[in-house]
């Protein structure tokens, strides 16, 4: 269905998506580094971490979109057809 990379597997209820390829698991840990290291960081600067979280959450976001198998959309938990 996508002309893309399918690192990601849509969940079954919801949105969102699950890594199902060593790139996805990849892209997931690096966010939770680096979304780690901000809040270790600037703990003690709210501002400034919300501000450097929003991007690198924004940017992550759009790749699972991107790259997740059938797109991202509400589910109820039926097959895919």
């Amino acid at each position: 269905m996508s002309e893309g990379p399918e690192w990601f597997a849509p969940k079954r209820y919801g949105y969102g998506a699950t890594p199902i390829t060593w790139q996805g698991w990849a892209i997931t840990i690096g966010f939770v580094g680096i979304f780690s290291a901000l809040a270790l960081v600037l703990g003690r600067h709210p501002i400034q971490l919300i501000a450097a979280l929003v991007p690198v959450l924004a940017i992550f976001i759009v790749i699972c979109a991107k790259t997740t198998r059938g797109g991202w959309r509400w589910r109820w938990g039926e097959e895919e057809q």
